[in-house]
């Protein structure tokens, strides 16, 4: 394992790599040209993670927050304040964000860890969301997928859903959807 200390924000962080070798038979380890490379990749997703925490405490997006748990640079806790023009109004949502090592080439995974009722967002917190699949770039940051995400709260896409009867619901029930979504809110989310 390697790792490197850094501070940022009158905060230490520790970030810890693995760093796999082959062993020699005389009692040294060698290490892999693809395993630098590996690290020379983590290295790269370090550093942009760093970037984008920088980025998210001088320009937080609208109703949301995010950063490390404890010293771990790649797993983050996120906070959601449901948006005013939803039924998920005063609602304080739990994120975590799991940034894989070949970050940003690879989207982080990102799923909810207070309940809502919601067609893109299962219950276990899973989000159905284009951006977070198929649809992820290198130039997408955490600040723009948190603010996708209080989209899909406002509108939420029934058409692509994650959980089919909450999305019958949503296209042929609205109010219910709503009353729903909104008593959910004020069980999981406000207490």
């Amino acid at each position: 394992m390697l790792s490197f200390p850094f501070s940022f924000a009158g905060c230490s962080y520790i970030v810890s790599l693995p760093l796999f070798s082959h062993s020699h038979p005389l009692g040294f380890s060698l290490v892999s040209h693809f395993e630098i490379s590996t690290l020379k990749i983590a290295l790269m997703a370090s550093k942009r993670i760093l970037k984008e925490l920088k980025d998210l405490q001088r320009d937080p997006p609208t109703s949301c927050s995010a950063g490390p748990v404890a010293e771990d640079m790649f797993h983050w806790q996120a906070t959601i304040i449901g948006p005013n023009d939803s039924p998920y109004a005063g609602g304080v949502f739990l994120v975590t964000i799991q940034f894989p090592p070949d970050y940003p080439f690879k989207p982080p995974k990102v799923a909810f860890r207070t309940k809502l009722f919601h067609p893109n967002i299962n219950s276990n917190g899973n989000i159905c969301l284009d951006i977070l699949k198929e649809q992820w770039s290198p130039a997408l940051t955490i600040s723009k997928v948190l603010l996708s995400i209080c989209s899909l709260l406002t509108d939420p896409n029934p058409d692509d859903p994650l959980v089919p009867e909450i999305a019958h619901i949503c296209k042929s029930d609205k109010v219910k959807y709503e009353s729903t979504a909104r008593s959910w809110t004020q069980k999981y989310a406000m207490g």
